[in-house]
């Protein structure tokens, strides 16, 4: 598993490589047994490849030389060409694998712990958001003739009737749907090994059944979303992945004449505005998206961006 990591997305950094060889398994064991996210496992290991190759190109040649003074002197580097968030996350992944080497006693102190961020407070979002008639155009614009009119129409359904993560939506298998009630409830696997149940909107019960049969998905263990064989024509037996879901995305939606630029997290902040706007209320809104506190739930609430268009409209000249 060492050699796998060393060889992929966690190359030893030159800082690291020539340390003692208990100092290289320290390091790779930070991203194989601390994160458990495949996500948050390459942002981590970005940052700290980048970070450490800063260090050796300022001169510094040992893991125990770095101190708080070199963390801070690349974060304002880092301030003048990312926006507030992406700084603050890549001093995050800094801050703990030096907790991790402090634990493992390859180095005395935490040379991030004492380094501030930069100041950042969102009310909302940034992730564009889709009119509830601009949803309906797009999922009514897509031929559902063959596989993948079928499974686009399913995957982008789900987003914004479940208000499901693309990375959760993703990760379904067939046994993830299934029948109680008389009705069909999906199943998601959020972040942190979180499970989440909630019943089908009707329509999306709809879309899903109609992808089911029509493309015969029988088998259980299979991946519910996968991709198009190009030669068949036919779904493949590999997962579709989110890069290619946003690619997807972005062509159903030029096609449809949208000029938005939505992304696979567009859907999900769509779903919970629309619902948040027919009179649902955000603890329910909290509940169904999965968030442990409705503070995140208000980040998808985009209702004020109507309040602010109907307030700048009245400077007339």
């Amino acid at each position: 598993m060492l050699s796998s990591l060393q060889t992929t997305s966690v190359a030893l950094p030159p800082i690291v490589a020539q340390a003692p060889p208990h100092v290289h398994v320290r390091f790779l064991e930070f991203f194989a047994a601390a994160i458990r996210n495949a996500h948050t496992r390459r942002a981590y290991a970005r940052a700290a490849r980048d970070f450490l190759a800063w260090c050796f190109d300022h001169g510094v040649r040992d893991l125990a030389e770095i101190g708080p003074i070199h963390v801070a002197a690349w974060v304002e580097m880092l301030g003048r060409s990312l926006a507030a968030p992406s700084v603050k996350q890549r001093l995050a992944a800094i801050r703990h694998l030096f907790d991790w080497l402090v634990t493992g006693q390859i180095v005395a102190t935490n040379p991030a712990g004492s380094v501030r961020g930069p100041a950042h407070s969102a009310r909302t979002g940034r992730t564009p958001v889709l009119e509830a008639q601009e949803a309906r155009a797009l999922i009514d614009a897509i031929d559902v003739t063959g596989a993948a009119g079928l499974r686009d129409r399913a995957l982008i359904a789900l987003m914004i009737f479940s208000f499901a993560r693309v990375g959760a939506a993703l990760a379904m298998k067939r046994e993830d749907l299934f029948v109680q009630g008389r009705r069909l409830w999906l199943r998601l696997h959020e972040k942190g090994g979180k499970r989440h149940e909630m019943p089908c909107h009707h329509q999306l019960e709809e879309y899903l059944l109609s992808y089911i049969e029509q493309c015969g998905l029988a088998e259980d263990r299979a991946p519910l979303f996968r991709t198009i064989d190009r030669s068949t024509r036919r779904l493949s037996d590999r997962a579709l992945t989110q890069a290619e879901a946003h690619a997807m995305v972005r062509r159903r939606a030029r096609a449809a004449g949208i000029a938005t630029r939505v992304g696979n997290h567009s859907f999900r902040a769509t779903g919970i505005t629309t619902y948040l706007k027919n009179g649902g209320t955000l603890e329910n809104a909290a509940a169904m998206a999965n968030h442990s506190s409705t503070r995140t739930t208000q980040l998808y609430d985009r209702r004020r961006d109507e309040i602010s268009l109907s307030e700048v409209e009245r400077v007339r000249i």
